[in-house]
């Protein structure tokens, strides 16, 4: 059976059908309808709806002040979290018109900036990122265009900046505290440096905190900016667990890593949860599959892309309805690699 391709239709259509002019129908798509007739109105309705027809994004930026897109720049797009944070902001900015160009950063701020001034050349209206450590000199850039930008899984410190996160300090500091009251005597951090981002700064001082309440020992594995070294990370692992009869936890508290810390455990799957546990963030794609499935702290995904859409769409309006700094709460979900 042969298929056809829908053909699409364009405005000199729609002008066709509603009997106007081409540049009548790209003023009342762009809300300038002050001078129109209710019959030419009714008209150009009628075609729009009878025909199915939605302006390009292109079309729409040449004949208006704004383009209805939404630039977005997360870390990783292959890791469940950025999947489900872009899925929530859609699920807002498609509601409200807008459509979104999407790029993944993997973590670097070359490839961040020059993500950045791509989508600033092709005229978007406003921008949601995750950002990278050293995000602030591209949030210059973002600022003397005049283009609106929100933070979403952390915000910038010494920035100023509208967000929305997860109240990573106390989920953290709780995780932490229910797998001492479990029994793990000495905890092993594995975890990037902190720097100026809000998430990495407080699940750090939220572990730290809750170690130090307790008096329990900790050491830390940092990860370079090159990404997790598996093998490396398994040899230092070794020289900590092998002959220490201690219940000991690790706790990878960035969600990108995770994947790696628990292969790098490999070796000690059998050990889970007695003598050797693990805590991480996120990846629920996979971590409740696992074996031995992994306890992770559950960020709101959707939820956050959510909200971080609407607070750039009220900052686009300039409505200031919506609270440009937002908090939401996490989640647990205790698997087989903790007590």
């Amino acid at each position: 059976m042969a298929t056809s391709t829908k053909k699409r239709v364009t405005i000199n259509e729609i002008a066709q059908l509603a009997g106007t002019s081409k540049t009548t129908v790209s003023f009342y798509l762009n809300g300038h309808t002050d001078r129109m007739s209710r019959e030419t109105l009714k008209r150009i309705k009628q075609a729009i709806s009878e025909t199915g027809y939605e302006p390009s994004p292109l079309a729409r930026s040449m004949n208006a002040k704004q383009t209805y897109l939404i630039g977005i720049v997360v870390g990783d797009i292959a890791n469940h979290f950025s999947n489900q944070i872009v899925k929530g902001i859609d699920s807002v900015a498609s509601e409200a018109g807008y459509r979104l160009l999407i790029s993944s950063s993997n973590f670097d701020r070359d490839d961040e900036r020059a993500y950045i001034e791509r989508l600033l050349a092709v005229g978007v209206d406003g921008f949601i990122v995750q950002p990278t450590a050293r995000f602030r000199e591209v949030a210059k850039v973002i600022s003397e265009a005049g283009k609106h930008l929100v933070f979403f899984d952390s915000k910038y410190y010494d920035y100023t900046s509208s967000w929305v996160k997860t109240d990573n300090y106390e989920a953290t500091y709780e995780a932490i505290e229910a797998c001492l009251a479990k029994g793990y005597e000495r905890v092993l951090v594995v975890a990037a440096q902190p720097q100026l981002l809000s998430s990495r700064v407080e699940r750090f001082g939220g572990c730290v905190d809750a170690l130090e309440a307790h008096e329990v020992p900790h050491e830390e594995y940092v990860i370079p900016d090159s990404g997790v070294a598996v093998e490396d990370l398994a040899t230092w692992l070794h020289d900590r667990l092998d002959r220490n009869a201690t219940p000991t936890l690790v706790f990878a508290p960035n969600c990108w890593a995770l994947p790696d810390v628990y292969i790098a455990m490999r070796d000690f799957y059998t050990n889970m949860p007695d003598q050797v546990g693990l805590l991480g963030f996120d990846n629920t794609d996979w971590a409740s599959i696992a074996s031995p499935s992994v306890s992770t702290i559950v960020q709101p995904a959707y939820r956050e892309g959510q909200q971080a859409a609407r607070i750039l769409i009220d900052l686009i309006k300039g409505a200031g309805k919506v609270d440009l700094h937002q908090v939401l709460p996490c989640d647990m979900h205790w698997g087989s690699s903790t007590r």
